[in-house]
């Protein structure tokens, strides 16, 4: 199968803009799955609970939702997209999982990232693997990478591909995505953004370098940092399946819980 990261320069608050040109890379380039960044269509640096009602919307009847939808049974393609997701009172920083038949699954970004924590809830339902038929997909979003756990539950729960929506702004995400997907045999898509949020004395800069990487470290593909564009690979989904490092290790059937001190410290 073939799987893409799209980047784009995510304009803040430009919904139509930023649905549009994400759909217009979508349709240049051939693929079975793609990854789009984090909150895609509302930018990320909010400055009120006011902008963040007005950028959220609810899922899966939301207008993006329906455009994602629409493209999907187009292209006979799956797409994860990240967004702001309208939940009765709340909001999550979310990502949706469209296929051709339409609406599948939601994840809601459990690890918040500094502001974040002003704006959204975080998220209430653990990690969680979809068959799609070529592939099994796990989702996380942006800060997620930093916690080990994030992608070794979604290995465990046997994800073949790690759907990665984020907007990054620290420089050590991508490098990390080596040895998040050794240690877990899996593959990962990490789409991120482009260009900066500006609003009045705060600015944030985004790295792209949207990445596709294997399930042995390697960099499959890498997007540039300042350009917006799209990255296609075709892989086998069923290599992500070999967990044998050598004749003697596998990566999970080693692990060792029962030696694992795990306590809840957080001085």
């Amino acid at each position: 199968m073939k799987i893409a990261c799209v980047q784009i320069n995510c304009r803040f608050m430009e919904r139509e803009r930023n649905l549009r040109r994400a759909l217009q890379l979508i349709a240049g380039e051939r693929a079975d799955l793609y990854v789009l960044p984090e909150l895609f269509t509302s930018g990320y640096l909010f400055t009120s609970m006011d902008e963040v009602r007005a950028a959220a919307e609810p899922v899966p009847d939301g207008p993006t939702c329906q455009a994602l939808a629409e493209a999907c049974q187009r292209h006979s393609c799956h797409i994860v997209a990240g967004l702001a997701e309208q939940a009765g009172p709340l909001v999550f920083n979310s990502s949706v999982l469209f296929g051709p038949t339409g609406y599948l699954a939601t994840y809601r970004k459990i690890h918040l990232f500094d502001e974040e924590k002003l704006w959204f809830a975080a998220g209430d339902q653990p990690f969680a693997v979809h068959d799609i038929g070529p592939a099994k997909l796990g989702m996380m979003i942006c800060f997620d990478w930093i916690f080990p756990e994030s992608m070794r539950s979604l290995a465990l729960a046997g994800a073949d591909i790690v759907c990665h929506s984020a907007n990054l702004v620290l420089p050590y995400c991508q490098n990390a995505m080596t040895t998040r997907c050794l240690e877990n045999g899996v593959f990962a898509v990490t789409a991120n953004r482009i260009g900066s949020d500006r609003r009045g004395t705060k600015s944030l800069h985004f790295t792209g370098a949207s990445q596709i990487t294997g399930p042995r470290g390697e960099v499959l593909a890498q997007a540039g940092k300042l350009v917006e564009e799209i990255r296609v690979v075709a892989i086998d989904p069923f290599k992500a399946r070999d967990k044998w490092l050598n004749s003697r290790n596998n990566l999970l059937q080693d692990r060792r819980p029962d030696s694992y001190r795990l306590n809840d410290r957080t001085d």
